[in-house]
Order: C-alpha cells, then sequence, then structure tokens
C-alpha cells in the first residue's frame, strides 16, 4: 500500500495542477484510482522506479543519459529568446541562423535520427527490462 500512495499522490497533485476543468479533473481522479489492482497501476510503479533506480545509480553515464538528453532538448527550446532578440534588433540575422540551423539538422542523414531514437528507446527499454528482472539494481 505505500508504494501505491508513492505513485498515485503524486500524480494525483499533478493532476490537479494540468486539468483546469474541475470535472474533467475529477474524471482523470477516478480513472487513476480505478487503475488501483490493475496490471497498468503496476506498469507504472515498475517505470517510476526504473527512472528512481537510474538516477540513483552510482555509474555517471547511467544517472545522466536522460538528464542529459533533455537538457539538450531545453537548450533548443529555449534558444528561441535569444533569437527572438536576434529577430527584433537584426532579422535579416536571425533568419540567415535560422536558415543555417534548419539546414544544418536537415543534412543529418534519416538514418541518424532513426539509429539515435532506436538507441535512446532500446537504452531506456533495456534498463527498464534488466530492473524488472531483478538484473540491474
Amino acid at each position: 500500500m505505500p508504494m501505491l500512495d508513492a505513485v498515485i499522490a503524486p500524480l494525483a497533485g499533478l493532476i490537479d495542477r494540468l486539468i483546469p476543468d474541475p470535472h474533467a479533473r475529477d474524471a482523470a481522479k477516478l480513472e487513476l484510482l480505478k487503475l488501483d489492482g490493475s496490471h497498468e497501476l503496476d506498469a507504472v510503479k515498475l517505470q517510476l522506479s526504473a527512472i528512481v533506480a537510474e538516477a540513483q545509480a552510482a555509474d555517471p553515464w547511467t544517472s545522466r543519459a536522460r538528464p542529459g538528453f533533455l537538457y539538450v532538448m531545453y537548450t533548443m527550446i529555449l534558444w528561441a529568446i535569444p533569437m527572438g532578440l536576434i529577430a527584433a534588433v537584426r532579422p535579416d540575422m536571425a533568419e540567415g541562423i535560422a536558415r543555417g540551423m534548419n539546414a544544418y539538422l536537415k543534412a543529418i542523414p534519416e538514418e541518424m535520427w532513426m539509429l539515435f531514437g532506436t538507441g535512446y528507446l532500446g537504452y531506456t527499454a533495456a534498463g527498464t527490462w534488466g530492473k524488472a528482472k531483478g538484473l540491474d539494481s
């Protein structure tokens, strides 16, 4: 039961913040409570335990891989702020930067993107599977 509370309480809090409509929020919480004892809730528990285990891993590559990837994505998104400032001052320069970044990203072969996606998802799935089977700590 403590693990159930550890999973449902944070998810219910997240639902409170993400869903403004009270009726939809109540319906989402009801669905969350219906998951109690189901395989889906077990899957959520397993995923959360895998994430926690990765974060607490002694190996710096394991514990930093997912956050490192997210930091790269956050940086790409936050790059819009200086680009907006550059566009306000020098629209031609901002357009040139955007064209250059777009050309660079399009120049990366699709196979490389697929390889990266497969490797990242495979890394995540293998880590989760290993933890579920008790092979990884």
